[in-house]
Protein backbone atom coordinates (compact mmCIF):
# COMPACT_ATOMS: atom_id res chain seq x y z
CA UNK A 1 0.00 0.00 0.00
CA UNK A 2 1.47 3.20 -1.19
CA UNK A 3 0.60 6.92 0.60
CA UNK A 4 -2.62 8.45 0.11
CA UNK A 5 -2.46 10.97 -2.56
CA UNK A 6 -2.92 14.37 -0.37
CA UNK A 7 -4.02 16.08 -3.11
CA UNK A 8 -7.09 13.98 -4.04
CA UNK A 9 -7.77 13.47 -0.22
CA UNK A 10 -8.16 17.18 0.35
CA UNK A 11 -12.63 17.20 0.69
CA UNK A 12 -13.51 19.59 -1.86
CA UNK A 13 -10.78 17.99 -4.23
CA UNK A 14 -12.30 14.44 -3.56
CA UNK A 15 -15.69 15.45 -4.42
CA UNK A 16 -14.75 17.50 -7.58
CA UNK A 17 -12.72 14.49 -8.53
CA UNK A 18 -15.59 11.92 -7.77
CA UNK A 19 -18.12 14.36 -9.54
CA UNK A 20 -15.74 14.95 -12.83
CA UNK A 21 -15.33 10.94 -13.42
CA UNK A 22 -18.49 10.64 -13.76
CA UNK A 23 -19.04 13.42 -16.27
CA UNK A 24 -18.00 14.10 -19.96
CA UNK A 25 -17.47 17.97 -19.05
CA UNK A 26 -18.55 19.76 -16.42
CA UNK A 27 -18.59 23.47 -16.26
CA UNK A 28 -17.61 25.98 -13.22
CA UNK A 29 -21.32 27.33 -12.60
CA UNK A 30 -22.26 23.53 -12.03
CA UNK A 31 -19.38 22.64 -9.92
CA UNK A 32 -19.88 25.75 -7.95
CA UNK A 33 -23.58 25.11 -7.51
CA UNK A 34 -23.43 21.71 -6.74
CA UNK A 35 -20.44 21.89 -4.42
CA UNK A 36 -21.29 24.92 -2.90
CA UNK A 37 -17.95 26.50 -2.85
CA UNK A 38 -17.35 30.11 -3.02
CA UNK A 39 -15.96 31.19 -6.87
CA UNK A 40 -12.22 31.72 -5.18
CA UNK A 41 -12.19 28.52 -3.15
CA UNK A 42 -13.56 26.28 -6.38
CA UNK A 43 -10.75 28.29 -8.66
CA UNK A 44 -8.03 27.31 -6.18
CA UNK A 45 -8.93 23.61 -5.72
CA UNK A 46 -9.19 23.73 -9.84
CA UNK A 47 -6.03 25.28 -10.58
CA UNK A 48 -4.23 22.89 -8.15
CA UNK A 49 -5.97 20.09 -10.09
CA UNK A 50 -4.67 21.32 -13.25
CA UNK A 51 -1.16 22.00 -12.41
CA UNK A 52 -1.50 18.08 -11.02
CA UNK A 53 -2.59 16.87 -14.44
CA UNK A 54 -5.69 15.85 -13.43
CA UNK A 55 -7.92 17.83 -14.99
CA UNK A 56 -7.94 19.89 -18.09
CA UNK A 57 -9.20 23.33 -18.78
CA UNK A 58 -11.45 25.09 -21.73
CA UNK A 59 -12.39 28.42 -21.51
CA UNK A 60 -14.01 30.14 -24.21
CA UNK A 61 -17.03 32.88 -24.02
CA UNK A 62 -20.32 32.83 -24.54
CA UNK A 63 -21.13 36.54 -26.19
CA UNK A 64 -19.19 38.48 -23.10
CA UNK A 65 -19.67 35.63 -20.68
CA UNK A 66 -16.62 33.57 -19.60
CA UNK A 67 -16.95 30.02 -19.57
CA UNK A 68 -15.22 27.52 -18.57
CA UNK A 69 -14.90 23.64 -18.85
CA UNK A 70 -13.28 20.83 -17.03
CA UNK A 71 -12.66 17.25 -17.75
CA UNK A 72 -11.00 14.71 -15.57
CA UNK A 73 -8.13 13.34 -17.32
CA UNK A 74 -6.45 10.50 -17.91
CA UNK A 75 -3.54 11.17 -15.43
CA UNK A 76 -7.09 12.51 -12.94
CA UNK A 77 -8.65 8.96 -13.84
CA UNK A 78 -5.79 6.76 -12.45
CA UNK A 79 -4.73 8.99 -9.62
CA UNK A 80 -8.34 9.06 -8.54
CA UNK A 81 -8.75 4.86 -8.91
CA UNK A 82 -5.29 4.05 -6.99
CA UNK A 83 -6.99 7.07 -4.17
CA UNK A 84 -9.71 4.29 -4.01
CA UNK A 85 -7.50 1.53 -4.20
CA UNK A 86 -5.42 3.09 -1.39
CA UNK A 87 -8.60 3.36 0.72
CA UNK A 88 -9.84 -0.14 0.27
CA UNK A 89 -6.79 -1.03 1.17
CA UNK A 90 -6.98 0.74 4.67
CA UNK A 91 -10.41 -0.33 5.49
CA UNK A 92 -9.26 -3.44 4.98
CA UNK A 93 -6.87 -3.23 7.40
CA UNK A 94 -9.87 -1.81 9.60
CA UNK A 95 -11.83 -4.49 9.32
CA UNK A 96 -10.65 -7.96 9.06
CA UNK A 97 -14.28 -9.55 10.28
CA UNK A 98 -15.47 -8.85 7.10
CA UNK A 99 -13.23 -10.80 5.34
CA UNK A 100 -14.46 -13.87 7.54
CA UNK A 101 -11.32 -13.56 10.15
CA UNK A 102 -12.37 -13.03 13.52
Amino acid sequence: MGEIERLIHEPARLRIMSILSGLDVADFNFLQMTLGLTKGNLSSHMDKLEKADYVSVKKSFNGRMPHTEYTITEAGSEALMQYWRDMEAIRALQNPNENGKA
